[in-house]
């Protein structure tokens, strides 16, 4: 059953489009990569799916409802969360205090209990920290929860920064580029974490230029150029289709 829909999807900046009159799904459950060479369109199209910008024309359908034109925190609100292709946190507070601020979304205190301190207030306060730690154990920083988040490994912060996306209790979960700026040593890690959010029950579509990570943990993946969608299948068409090559892989693909 189709989780995200994206119907005719178009996006012009001027004269230039980003995005033609896409056609997609993203099942429940499955892990759909999204790959394409440098200005095919793929992070215009996350911002497209989170409300960052509006659409010329096309629809877009989440879990059954139509959230064209919705903004960003209604997205979030919807089930759709995301991190960034750079790393987006807030690096002067700790590593749990970002991972507290991304849960905010799902609080329901009020002006006046968080000047106040209310019960309920101080309740949901501890809650909330319970929350943010079970997620961060979840993406292995635990152990780094007092630590300023700019001191931390880029890998570090990658982990940080889709533990602060997971905070928001998302359906589906948008990652663009989680493995880069990290070395190759690193990968496998990330590699793990996102296949370990995916058994989570969490739907995910990921934009990622390391094939070999697309290889590895896609169900299926889809490739865009010039904003249009030139292929779409399993890891083993895509890496055979002669478009796909010629548009983004090259002459030939090594693994």
């Amino acid at each position: 059953m189709a989780l995200l829909e994206i119907l005719g999807l178009t996006k012009n900046f001027g004269g230039l489009t980003a995005v033609h009159n896409l056609n997609f799904h993203v099942d429940s459950g499955e892990l759909l990569s999204v790959i394409g060479p440098n200005g095919s369109g793929k992070t215009t199209l996350f911002n497209l799916i989170t409300g960052f910008y509006e659409p010329k024309s096309g629809r877009i359908r989440f879990n059954g409802n139509e959230i064209t034109g919705f903004k960003p925190h209604q997205m979030a609100r919807h089930g759709i969360g995301r991190t960034f292709q750079r790393t987006t946190i807030f690096k002067k507070n700790s590593v749990l205090e970002n991972v507290i601020i991304g849960h905010r979304l799902h609080t329901r205190t009020g002006v006046w209990g968080a000047i106040f301190k209310t019960p309920a207030t101080r309740r949901e306060e501890q809650k909330v920290k319970e929350k943010a730690r079970e997620i961060l154990t979840f993406v292995g920083l635990l152990d780094r929860e007092n630590q300023t988040a700019e001191n931390i490994t880029q890998e570090a912060q990658k982990r940080l920064s889709i533990a602060m996306a997971l905070a928001t209790g998302p359906k589906l979960l948008l990652l663009d580029e989680p493995t880069g700026g990290v070395n190759f040593e690193e990968i496998d890690g990330l590699i793990e974490l996102v296949k370990k959010i995916q058994a989570s029950g969490i739907t995910l579509c990921i934009i990622e230029h390391k094939m070999r990570m697309v290889m590895n943990i896609s169900d299926r993946v889809i490739a865009l150029n010039h904003g249009e969608k030139i292929a779409e299948g399993t890891p083993q068409e895509i890496a055979g289709n002669e478009k796909v090559i010629k548009a983004y892989l090259g002459t030939r693909y090594v693994a």
